[in-house]
C-alpha cells in the first residue's frame, strides 16, 4: 500500500482551514449598517431599488432541458481569464435574474477577478415563459443538479456556485441531498435563503411583509394565467387571481404544479434548516439576523450544521441588503464577502 497518495492529499478539514486562514486577510467579514439605513425594510428596498451598479456586458445562450423544456444561461467572462480561470454560477431569487442588484455586482466582481460568471436562469425567469406545465420552487434541487453537472462537464477550471434567496435554498438542498456527489464544486454560498420556509412565509402574510407578498404576487400570477393559456385547466384561475399571500399562491399553483400534496408539504419539505448537517462541500450560509423575509429565531445555531458549514449572521442587513459606507451607499459588501470566502478553497483545492 502506497502511504504517501494518503499523506500527501489535503483533506477536506485540511482545505476549510487553509481558506479560513487565507480569508481572515482577505475581508473584515463582520457586517455593520450604516447609520442612515436604520432598519429591516429600509435595508431591504434601499439596495434593490437604488444601488448604483454595473450593467455586465452579458452574453446569453439557451439550454435544451432534459425533460424537453429550455432555461436561459446569461454569462460574463472574466477580465483576461483564460479557459481554465474559475467558474462562478449564480442562482438567482424568486422572480429575480441576471439583471438583479445582486447578480449585478457578484457577477461583476466575478469579472473583475478573472473569473468567468454564468447565471442560469430558473424556468420562466428570463422573459420568455417555458414551455411545460411548471415553473420552479424552493426546492427545485434536480434543476440545480443537472445544470450544474453540464457547466462542470463543457469546464476545465474551478467550479463555485452561489445562491441567493430562493437560489440559496435550492442550492442547499442539493448540496445536502448530493453530499459527496456535489464535490463537483469546490465551494458554495447560500445568501438570504429561507431556511424555514414557514417562519419565512408567516412573516410575509402580515403588516409589511405583504408589500414583498404583494410584489412577488403581481408577476407570479401574470405568469400563471400565461400557462393556463397554454394549458387550459391546469389550475383554477379564480383561485389563483384570488390569492393574497404566497401559501395561497403555492397552493393553486406552485406545490400541485411540482409534486406536493398542497403548500404545507411543499413548504415542509421545502425547509432546508434540518438539512444542513449533511452538506460536505464548504459552504457559507449567509443571514442576517433581522431578515424580513425569515425571522432570526429561525436561524441554525453551530452544532446543527456540518463541519463543512460556515455560519454568518450579522445583526443587520436585511434580505439581500448588505450596504455599507455613507449616503448614497456602496453595494459591495456581499461580493467581497462571497468572494472572500470561495477564493480560497479556489487556491486551495
Amino acid at each position: 500500500m502506497n502511504m504517501s497518495d494518503d499523506t500527501s492529499k489535503p483533506t477536506t478539514a485540511d482545505r476549510v482551514a487553509a481558506a479560513l486562514e487565507a480569508q481572515a486577510s482577505l475581508l473584515d467579514a463582520t457586517y455593520r449598517a450604516p447609520f442612515w439605513l436604520p432598519g429591516a425594510h429600509i435595508q431591504t428596498i434601499v439596495p434593490a431599488l437604488f444601488s448604483r451598479l454595473p450593467s455586465p456586458a452579458y452574453r446569453r445562450e439557451r439550454w435544451d432541458t432534459p425533460d424537453g423544456d429550455f432555461i436561459e444561461v446569461d454569462w460574463v467572462d472574466g477580465k483576461n481569464a483564460g479557459p481554465n480561470a474559475p467558474l462562478f454560477v449564480l442562482f438567482h431569487g424568486l422572480e429575480g435574474g441576471s439583471s438583479s442588484h445582486y447578480a449585478r455586482s457578484l457577477a461583476a466582481a466575478a469579472h473583475a477577478r478573472g473569473w468567468h460568471a454564468a447565471i442560469p436562469h430558473f424556468r420562466s425567469c428570463s422573459g420568455p415563459l417555458n414551455l411545460l406545465p411548471r415553473f420552479y420552487h424552493l426546492a427545485d434541487s434536480a434543476e440545480v443538479d443537472w445544470v450544474l453537472k453540464r457547466f462542470a462537464a463543457r469546464h476545465a477550471g474551478p467550479l463555485v456556485v452561489a445562491g441567493v434567496s430562493l437560489g440559496g435554498n435550492v442550492l442547499l438542498h442539493w448540496l445536502a441531498q448530493r453530499r459527496e456527489d456535489a464535490a463537483i464544486v469546490t465551494a458554495a454560498a447560500a445568501i438570504s435563503a429561507p431556511l424555514d420556509v414557514h417562519a419565512g412565509g408567516e412573516m410575509l402574510a402580515q403588516g409589511f411583509g405583504m408589500i414583498y407578498t404583494r410584489s412577488f404576487l403581481k408577476t407570479l400570477k401574470v405568469k400563471a394565467l400565461q400557462k393556463l393559456e397554454q394549458y387550459p385547466g391546469l389550475f383554477d384561475s379564480e383561485a389563483v387571481l384570488a390569492s393574497r399571500t404566497m401559501y395561497e399562491f403555492d397552493n393553486v399553483v406552485t406545490a400541485p404544479l411540482h409534486g406536493f400534496r398542497n403548500a404545507h408539504d411543499y413548504w415542509t419539505r421545502a425547509t432546508t434548516r434540518p438539512m444542513l448537517g449533511e452538506i460536505v462541500v464548504p459552504t457559507l450560509v449567509l443571514n442576517a439576523r433581522n431578515d424580513p423575509f425569515l425571522p432570526g429565531h429561525a436561524l441554525p445555531a453551530r452544532h446543527e450544521v456540518s463541519a463543512a458549514v460556515e455560519l454568518d449572521q450579522p445583526e443587520h442587513g436585511g434580505h439581500v441588503g448588505f450596504m455599507t459606507g455613507p449616503f448614497p451607499g456602496r453595494s459591495d459588501w456581499l461580493s467581497q464577502r462571497v468572494f472572500a470566502y470561495l477564493s480560497p478553497f479556489v487556491s486551495h483545492g
